[in-house]
């Protein structure tokens, strides 16, 4: 039974055709760039696809997370994931926490314009010496008056080098969790550096850069929520996240499957098919198997998040089966194609080495496995040995 209605299903049709005409016929292209152009992000806005999940009163449409599902999955389907990590990053991670938690005049500033694709966004948490540990960041934002002063550094930040504001954050208080804030930092402001782009195996039309604050200076009121109330916010943010990656997994390896059952029927060693020898049917059998309990997990955490349960566990659950999975299927897939599974050129290709990053980002599964453990009742009892 699918949890989509119809009118998440007129929404797909709408972005399908989009994805079709202007994004999957430039995706080796972007690859190659190693980003986005920003003319995509307008393209994107102006028919509500960057503003899903956004309020209405700021240029969003207001729909539920079933919505930001199918636009996911439908930008997946254009063959290059960094397509999907750099939009989603801009839309859901970056702005949505400002939609949420920010003053008027952030939602006016940033909000608004980034839901028409005017402006691009990225959220700054991981630093060098702390990527899931968000407690441990170290950029520190000092109040001087009026202002905040930010100094620090921050890296892997997805969108960084085309950014126009990013959300970051620092730290205005102790050590710990308790000592984080977010602020909304326009990337033309005094003392924001952009790195030239970092080097990654995969993901490659999605830009990643490291960021540094040299006494940058942004309004006070640029703090989204309350002063040393960032953890929180971030916590909350991880969970929209870690849907968002599950669902990226979950569309990587049925497009994979997909390709690989078509590659198997049309292509003869032997004097017979692929599919024609037992091993490939089998492989591609358990992987299907492996896709289908991925987004069953994974919808049943969108579920209880839409209805507002509790529901760490499941999200993180979802998150781990479906990056650890992706490996194992993406791996399979591509095997039948041989070497032409090796091709920059082939879709197969690209989407089996992007699948490297999912059990890392948005927390990596180590991480998830200890959410799933905390929230279990599997850690040691008090006075236990």
């Amino acid at each position: 039974m699918t949890p989509f209605l119809q009118e998440h299903e007129m929404f797909r049709r709408s972005l399908r055709e989009l994805v079709g005409r202007e994004i999957a016929p430039h995706a080796l292209e972007w690859e190659a760039a190693g980003a986005l152009p920003r003319e995509l992000f307008r393209k994107l806005g102006e028919p509500g696809f960057l503003g899903v999940r956004l309020s209405e009163a700021h240029g969003g449409s207001g729909l539920d997370f079933w919505s930001t599902a199918v636009l996911v999955q439908e930008l997946v389907r254009c063959g290059s994931i960094g397509v999907a990590v750099s939009v989603l990053a801009h839309a859901e991670f970056a702005t949505k926490v400002i939609d949420r938690a920010g003053t008027d005049e952030l939602k006016e500033l940033f909000v608004g314009p980034a839901a028409a694709g005017e402006r691009i966004g990225a959220l700054a948490v991981t630093e060098p010496d702390a990527g899931s540990d968000v407690g441990a960041i170290r950029t520190r934002a000092v109040r001087d008056g009026g202002d905040y002063v930010v100094n620090g550094t921050k890296t892997f930040i997805t969108n960084g080098s085309i950014a126009d504001f990013a959300t970051t954050a620092v730290r205005t208080g102790g050590p710990g969790h308790r000592g984080i804030s977010l602020v909304v930092i326009p990337t033309d402001a005094p003392g924001f550096r952009k790195s030239q782009r970092l080097r990654k195996i995969g993901c490659h039309a999605s830009d990643t850069a490291e960021l540094s604050f040299e006494d940058c200076r942004v309004p006070a009121r640029y703090l989204v929520g309350p002063e040393h109330g960032g953890f929180k916010l971030i916590m909350q943010g991880f969970e929209g996240e870690r849907l968002v990656l599950a669902l990226i997994c979950c569309q990587q390896m049925r497009l994979m499957w997909e390709e690989a059952r078509r590659y198997g029927h049309e292509r003869k060693a032997f004097g017979q098919p692929l599919l024609g020898f037992q091993v490939w049917r089998h492989r591609l059998a358990d992987a299907l198997t492996s896709i289908e309990a991925a987004e069953a997990l994974t919808y049943r955490a969108i579920d209880l998040y839409v209805r507002g349960e509790p529901c760490n566990q499941e999200i993180s659950m979802a998150k781990l089966f479906a990056a650890e999975a992706s490996v194992g299927v993406a791996h399979g897939c591509a095997q039948i194609f041989g070497g032409n599974r090796y091709m920059e050129e082939y879709a197969i290709g690209r989407l089996q080495r992007d699948s490297l990053a999912f059990s890392v980002g948005a927390g990596t599964s180590e991480v998830m496995r200890e959410i799933i453990a905390r929230t279990s009742g599997l850690e040691p009892r008090e006075g236990a040995r």
